[in-house]
C-alpha cells in the first residue's frame, strides 16, 4: 500500500474536511460542500474515489450527492445510520471495519453526538468527526453523558502518538474553557500558548495526538482533582463530573 497523504480542507466557516490519498485512491472525509473539495482535488491532480462520513449532519455530508455525481465516488458511512447519510452506497460498522484498497481501516462506533456516529482509523491517524475535538467533544444531541464518555474512551484507547483529525476548528475556545477548569495544568498552559500562536497566524490546530488530548482535554480528565474541586464535585462519580463539564461547556 502506498504511503498515506492527508490534506486538511477548510469548509464553511469552521469545518474541516480531509483528503486521504494512497496511490490512485483518494477519499474525502466529511465533505460539507463541493467547491473546496473540488479545488483541492484539481490542485493535486487527484480523482475522488471515496466519500466517507463520520455522521449524518449536513455540515459533514452536504457535498455527498454532487461529489458522487461528479466523480462516481463510493459513499461510505455508518450502517446504523444509513437512512440519514445522503447517497450512501456502503454501510460500515465496528465489527467489520472497511478497506481502503489494501489498507484495513478501523471503524469505531462512537454514538452520542448522533446515534450512528463513527470514527475512522487509518494507520496512525483517527478522524473523529464531532465526537472528539481538540481539547473538546461534541454536543450530546442523541445520547446521554455516559454514552459520550464511553465513545471518547474508545478513541482515547488508541496509541498516544495517533494523530487526531477532528471536524471543526473550535480549539481556541476549547482551550480557554479547559483552562477555566484546570488552570494549574502546566501542559494545558503551554498548549494554550501554542494554539493561540497558531490561530494568530491563521494556521490549523489539527492534527492533535491522543497523548496531547489525554493531557489537556477536560472531557478525558474527569479524574483530575483540580477539575473536580473547581466543579464542587470532588467525590462524585466520573459520569457526574463529565455531565457537569459538558453542561458548563454548553454555556461557556
Amino acid at each position: 500500500m502506498p504511503e498515506l497523504e492527508i490534506a486538511v480542507i477548510p469548509c464553511l466557516q469552521d469545518n474541516y474536511a480531509y483528503l486521504v490519498r494512497a496511490g490512485d485512491l483518494c477519499a474525502v472525509i466529511d465533505p460539507a460542500e463541493v467547491e473546496p473539495i473540488d479545488a483541492a482535488l484539481k490542485a493535486r491532480g487527484a480523482r475522488l474515489t471515496h466519500i466517507l462520513n463520520t455522521h449524518h449532519h449536513w455540515d459533514h455530508s452536504g457535498g455527498n450527492r454532487d461529489l458522487k455525481a461528479a466523480y462516481g465516488a463510493e459513499v461510505v458511512g455508518p450502517e446504523k445510520d444509513r437512512t440519514r447519510i445522503p447517497a450512501i452506497d456502503t454501510g460500515v460498522d465496528e465489527e467489520h471495519g472497511w478497506r481502503f484498497g489494501d489498507l484495513a481501516v478501523g471503524v469505531l462506533e462512537v454514538p452520542a453526538h448522533t446515534r450512528g456516529a463513527v470514527a475512522y482509523v487509518f494507520g496512525d491517524a483517527v478522524f473523529t468527526g464531532d465526537t472528539m475535538f481538540v481539547m473538546g467533544c461534541g454536543r450530546l444531541f442523541e445520547g446521554p453523558p455516559e454514552m459520550m464518555q464511553a465513545s471518547l474512551a474508545k478513541i482515547a484507547a488508541l496509541p498516544d502518538d495517533t494523530k487526531v483529525y477532528c471536524g471543526h476548528e473550535y480549539t481556541l475556545t476549547n482551550a480557554r474553557f479547559a483552562l477555566s477548569l484546570e488552570p494549574g495544568n502546566t501542559a494545558l498552559q503551554e498548549r494554550f500558548k501554542a494554539v493561540e500562536a497558531l490561530r494568530t497566524e491563521g494556521k490549523f490546530t489539527v492534527p492533535s495526538t491522543i497523548g496531547l488530548e489525554k493531557a489537556t482535554n477536560p472531557f478525558l480528565r474527569t479524574r483530575s482533582a483540580e477539575i473536580r474541586t473547581n466543579l464542587g464535585l470532588a467525590k462524585a462519580d466520573d459520569v457526574a463530573v463529565f455531565a457537569e463539564i459538558r453542561r458548563r461547556k454548553d454555556n461557556f
